[in-house]
């Protein structure tokens, strides 16, 4: 080729450059401007780190974690305040059974929670372990279950990338996983409070009117009742405390929920017939937000049932045949006990396992719909 046709070649390929980078460039400033900007804000955006951009995220990172600590501190302060005031055995016993209850769930959804990470590493690795156990003349296919770019070779940083992805996962879970069971051990210890002041009504009622002694008698209920309406109206002011805490992160996971069943049921539904590990992830997703629906909406069923118990306990008790000004107050409680109790997100949702059964049935019907205009 003569120099002249060298010439036209470079200046060719000079414009097919300059035309890819003016592409990416309107690409990144048009399109993803307002993006970049908030990625921007917060440390980040992919492209043009600095170590004051690193430096920027790790500051609010910080400041984010901190906030998160600091009413997790702020949460189980108030409720050790309250454990301080208890005296009696039994009281001790049933906190001691609520907190039971607490580890127990913590465990199962540690447990619950390393099989499904153990699973994704098992689907990701599936095809390296049919090349040791079942050898093919032709190496089978490696993919991700998450498509992700690493601007490297996957196949030979398979097990890199890989590392990567896992540890970033198992973190990510754990932060979920350690978030979720302190809220959920939270809830059972202020229900044990509840049942405590259940059991405190109870106690002074029934035991104290088989007493002789009339004024002392009287002295003695009246203490017992206070005593329980008192812890009763601390275990209601530390749930509207959580419930104003996490209100907003709760109404965007249910929309969140809602929202990733519907699509992941319609990725089973459009997968059907094909491998195996295309259907894990999604599968894993559905299960994954049914079951969150479910313990998040169980929860704030036992704390209403647990408040519906405490007054049923008030109006099972011997109450008619106390004097007659300590059945004024207890009337009082009764009248209270009408307006039932219950745990509200956003005005929309009100946490029960009739909404449990309402979010599954609406998730099922957007991916009916969806899967109708296919």
């Amino acid at each position: 080729m003569d120099k002249e046709g060298m010439c036209v070649l470079s200046l060719l390929h000079y414009h097919i450059r300059s035309r890819r980078c003016k592409s990416m460039i309107h690409l990144e400033t048009q399109y993803f401007n307002l993006n970049r900007i908030l990625l921007i804000a917060i440390g980040l955006w992919p492209y043009k780190q600095s170590n004051l951009t690193r430096l920027q995220f790790i500051f609010l990172s910080t400041i984010l974690m901190t906030s998160l600590i600091f009413q997790v501190k702020d949460l189980l302060e108030q409720l050790q305040h309250i454990y301080n005031e208890l005296k009696d055995k039994n009281e001790f016993a049933i906190i001691n059974e609520y907190g039971y209850n607490a580890r127990r769930c913590t465990a199962t959804l540690t447990i619950y929670a390393i099989c499904c990470v153990l699973a994704l590493i098992v689907a990701q690795l599936w095809s390296r372990i049919l090349d040791i156990i079942l050898p093919m003349n032709v190496s089978r296919s490696y993919s991700l279950l998450i498509t992700m770019e690493y601007f490297v070779d996957q196949e030979t940083y398979f097990y890199w990338i890989l590392l990567h992805m896992n540890v970033s996962l198992c973190i990510g879970v754990t932060a979920i996983v350690g978030i979720g069971t302190i809220l959920i051990a939270y809830l059972q210890h202020m229900c044990g409070m509840v049942k405590i002041s259940s059991y405190r009504i109870k106690r002074a009622v029934d035991i104290n009117i088989s007493k002789n002694n009339k004024l002392e008698n009287e002295i003695l209920i009246l203490q017992g009742i206070i005593s329980a309406v008192d812890i009763h109206r601390k275990a209601m002011k530390l749930f509207e405390l959580l419930a104003s805490k996490i209100e907003k992160m709760l109404f965007c996971l249910i929309i969140v929920g809602v929202v990733c069943m519907s699509l992941n049921l319609y990725q089973i539904a459009l997968s059907c017939g094909d491998d195996v590990k295309d259907i894990l992830f999604p599968f894993l997703s559905v299960i994954i937000s049914i079951f969150y629906m479910f313990v998040a909406n169980y929860l704030a069923q036992d704390v209403t049932d647990h408040n519906n118990d405490f007054f049923a306990t008030v109006y099972d008790v011997q109450w008619h045949e106390a004097p007659l000004y300590i059945q004024k107050l207890i009337l009082f409680l009764l009248q209270k006990g009408n307006k039932k109790f219950t745990i509200n997100v956003g005005g929309l949702f009100v946490g029960s396992l009739e909404c449990f059964a309402t979010l599954v049935k609406t998730s099922i019907s957007y991916f009916i719909v969806i899967y109708s205009t296919h």
